[in-house]
């Protein structure tokens, strides 16, 4: 039996804690929460969405019930395809966190061999994200490469 598992909406407030950890953990992270509860319904939505283009992997805490020991979320959404990738379905990963005390037993691994073969399953071409200093080997192991890509963002 799998350590991982899809997260279901009932997962939804560990979720958002666990991305907290992970935006806590990057350059400019504030610690603010206030976000929480208005993201909480939404995720909770699309958890229950089965065949969505959403995914989020979980494992559960060993030590604290009800709680999550890692997690890894992504999306599959599609742009004009390209060499490479003709088909323009991308993977996108945007969320890997491990609770600060369940970190070094490769949880965050399994979360992510779990949403690789999702994006598989799905007919993603290639798969995307950006990767602090301390995850870098993980995803490297697993594959992933630098790219020279000039992203830009505009919040609205």
């Amino acid at each position: 039996m799998s350590l991982v598992r899809r997260a279901v909406p009932a997962d939804a407030r560990e979720v958002l804690r666990l991305r907290q950890v992970m935006i806590d953990d990057l350059p400019g992270g504030d610690g603010s929460v206030d976000w929480h509860e208005e993201s909480l319904p939404v995720l909770g939505a699309r958890l229950g969405e089965a065949d969505g283009d959403f995914a989020a992997f979980v494992v559960d805490h060993p030590e604290r019930p009800g709680a999550l020991a890692a997690l890894a979320a992504g999306t599959v959404d599609y742009r004009i395809g390209k060499a490479g990738n003709p088909r323009g379905r991308s993977g996108y990963v945007f969320s890997v966190a491990t609770d600060p005390g369940a970190r070094r037993r490769g949880y965050a691994r399994a979360c992510m061999e779990e949403l690789l073969e999702w994006f598989r399953e799905r007919g993603a071409g290639q798969v995307m994200l950006t990767a602090s200093a301390e995850a870098e080997p993980l995803y490297a192991s697993l594959g992933f490469a630098h790219k020279p890509d000039p992203t830009m963002m505009l919040r609205l």
